[in-house]
């Protein structure tokens, strides 16, 4: 996940013609723990998908 500039013009210009989801998935994406915990993902051992799926309410497709 990218770092951003939250006081960026640019940060927000996908914002302006956001849904719901799409409001949620911006609040999502930039709180810290949730960045945090998405990095573990990348490790094998940590096994957490159903854990992290169920912290943050998301579900996964496929």
């Amino acid at each position: 996940m990218p770092d951003f500039d939250w006081r960026s013009p640019e940060a927000y210009s996908k914002l302006q013609n956001a849904d719901l989801t799409g409001l949620a998935w911006e609040c999502l994406r930039r709180n810290p723990e949730y960045r945090k915990h998405y990095c573990t993902l990348a490790n094998p051992r940590a096994g957490a998908p159903v854990e992290f799926r169920k912290k943050w309410g998301l579900s996964f497709r496929g």
